[in-house]
């Protein structure tokens, strides 16, 4: 297949480019290498996916790169034009719940605008599967654990999350309108090697290391259904192979969040095994050696107090089994941090 991932720079999107690459698929990897986080960080990650050779396991020509803003309506309709993809794998969004409340027009000229580009690609290129990335940000100020694909998420707490459900809403448009088969995935907290610098890991590490506080939401009382990146990857290639199907029993009378009569599907991924943030810490801690001092605050606007993903959907439908510890998963992480940063 040739496919197109958006977001290829970014932590889950070049993982999802490697998976690809290395059972011989050819991969264009779109990305605008924006500075919300360390842009040499990114183009690190894009330098595994330009390298290729016998070591890397596939070919220095199955990869190419386009440097495009998803916002960039022009560059967009080219590409899709003379792509010719087969699927795609969308990734690319303006990340972070607190950014949002920062930045909020960065969301909607990425998250909305830019995914409005890619439907329409897909729509009029004959793409057989788009399967794109919502968030467990969805589920909002529902406090039924764990987060079912069937639950409400009609109460976001963040524009980042009022974002990815909008995402959800436009797919089912144009799998209904269109035929297009689209499949979301809510991604869960995801963590290891070449993982985003704004996220916990890294922020952790970087002040443990420096002898810092490191900032502890919520008192430490909130649980993260923690997961590793290899896991996501696995998952997301499976969805891939299976493009989404219209759901013959659906009920317009009680309707099914997740199926529909078209082409649309919803799936949680996670761990299914939340950690208390406390866990976390510690296990981190434990890796590299180190105790860290504790600045304990409040929970900060826009974030919710504990994720837990209901995953047997995806188990069922696809053989989805995240298989991970956090231990060894922190472990592979911190051995990837002191590598790269020189810890």
């Amino acid at each position: 297949m040739r496919v197109l991932v958006t977001g290829a720079a970014g932590f889950i999107g070049a993982e999802a480019c490697l998976a690809l690459l290395r059972r011989g698929e050819e991969v264009v990897g779109l990305d605008n290498l924006n500075d919300y986080y360390d842009v040499s960080l990114k183009q690190a990650r894009l330098a595994r996916l330009t390298g290729g050779g016998s070591s890397s396991g596939f070919s220095r020509d199955s990869f190419r790169f386009e440097h495009i803003d998803l916002a960039d309506r022009p560059s967009m309709e080219t590409l899709f034009a003379q792509g010719d993809f087969d699927r795609v794998i969308h990734l690319a969004a303006q990340a972070g719940v607190r950014y949002s409340l920062d930045n909020p027009h960065a969301y909607i000229d990425s998250n909305i605008v830019g995914f409005l580009n890619v439907l329409e690609g897909c729509r009029h290129h004959a793409v057989e599967h788009l399967v794109y990335a919502s968030s467990s940000s969805v589920y909002g100020a529902n406090e039924r654990m764990p987060f079912a694909v069937g639950d409400n998420v009609d109460h976001p707490v963040s524009l980042y999350a009022a974002s990815k459900k909008s995402n959800e809403l436009m797919a089912h448009a144009y799998a209904h309108l269109y035929g297009l088969p689209t499949t979301g995935l809510r991604f869960f907290t995801v963590y290891g090697p070449w993982g985003r610098p704004d996220m916990s890991p890294i922020l952790f590490a970087r002040a443990i290391l420096a002898g810092e506080p490191i900032k502890v939401f919520n008192y430490g009382n909130h649980r993260r259904d923690f997961t590793y990146i290899d896991d996501i990857v696995e998952g997301v290639v499976r969805v891939l192979d299976r493009p989404a199907q219209p759901n013959p029993e659906w009920d317009g009378q009680k309707p099914d969040p997740a199926t529909s009569r078209a082409p649309y599907r919803l799936y949680n991924i996670g761990s299914n095994h939340p950690a208390e943030l406390g866990r976390f810490i510690e296990t981190l801690e434990n890796a590299l050696g180190v105790e860290a001092k504790k600045e304990l605050l409040p929970l900060q606007p826009g974030d919710v107090p504990d994720t837990y993903a209901d995953v047997q959907s995806l188990v069922d439908d696809i053989g989805y089994q995240p298989s991970t510890p956090l231990e060894e998963g922190i472990a592979r992480f911190v051995a990837w941090y002191r590598d790269y940063y020189g810890s």
